[in-house]
């Protein structure tokens, strides 16, 4: 279990799903002179119980709980994370009917209120959270990266070889200079030859690692060059590029710390 691959959506799901724990404990009605129950108490609720709060719990244990899988799961032929979506609505539109049918005779209590805010946000970020960049990055996010150079580049020089007043070192395989023989006049040095620049053999390290998310599913490959992949890249889930290769390759990191190759980078979306 990597809680690197919770989103800060992750994050307001669980919120919500203590906060719904804690008004379950509190007073769903209220009345004066009458110490009613809270919702657990199913004689005197009857379906509010399983309606709101306990589904409301299954939903937030189906968002946050397909995050911790290799592999997405499906069941009924939808996602995890969609059962979950369809729960948290149920749930608040059953909390919803609770506060507009709230008996004539009782006060809403603070469970009912903070019953109904709870399973607006659950709801909320499950069906949009995915779609909002805000909601979709890491929770615990990773150590800032500094720059990457570009495969095969090499780095940058500093004061030395071609820097305006620095000193110019002998070039790897040039010819040494000459010593002049003791007592001798030195004899005039050989114009040098200029070696080859490292910047023209390499491409520039300009390459700065950076956030993206695919459009559609696709394949996570190892470096190796195995055929085999190692991972899916799923819409909606943000995943960090470190590295590319050529024109359309990218050097990709999941969010529990895999990396691999990224053939197919079109249509990408930048963070």
């Amino acid at each position: 279990m990597n809680i690197r691959s919770l989103t800060r959506g992750d994050g307001v799901v669980i919120g919500a799903a203590v906060l719904l724990f804690i008004a379950s404990l509190l007073d769903f009605y209220s009345a004066d002179g009458v110490d009613l129950p809270s919702v657990w108490d199913t004689d005197v609720y009857h379906l509010a119980l399983p309606s709101i709060f306990l589904a409301g719990f299954v939903a937030a244990g189906l968002i946050a709980g397909s995050r911790f899988l290799p592999q997405p799961r499906n069941l009924a032929g939808l996602p995890l994370q969609a059962w979950g979506s369809v729960l948290a609505v149920s749930a608040v539109w059953a909390s919803l009917w609770s506060l507009i049918t709230c008996p004539s005779t009782f006060d809403l209590g603070a469970g009912a209120v903070i019953s109904f805010l709870s399973t607006l946000a659950m709801a909320g970020v499950a069906v949009a959270g995915p779609k909002i960049p805000a909601l979709a990055g890491q929770l615990i996010p990773d150590p800032a990266p500094g720059a990457v150079p570009a495969y095969g580049a090499q780095p940058q020089p500093g004061t030395g070889y071609g820097y305006p007043g620095g000193q110019q070192p002998q070039a790897y395989g040039a010819t040494p200079q000459p010593v002049a023989p003791y007592g001798g006049q030195a004899a005039p040095a050989p114009t040098p030859t200029p070696a080859p620049a490292a910047q023209d053999a390499a491409p520039a390290a300009d390459f700065t690692p950076f956030w993206f998310a695919v459009p559609v599913a696709r394949p996570l490959f190892a470096e190796d060059g195995s055929p085999t992949p190692i991972a899916e890249l799923a819409p909606g889930t943000w995943y960090l590029a470190v590295e590319q290769r050529g024109e359309a390759t990218l050097i990709a990191q999941t969010q529990d710390g895999r990396r691999g190759v990224l053939n197919d980078t079109s249509g990408i979306q930048r963070g």
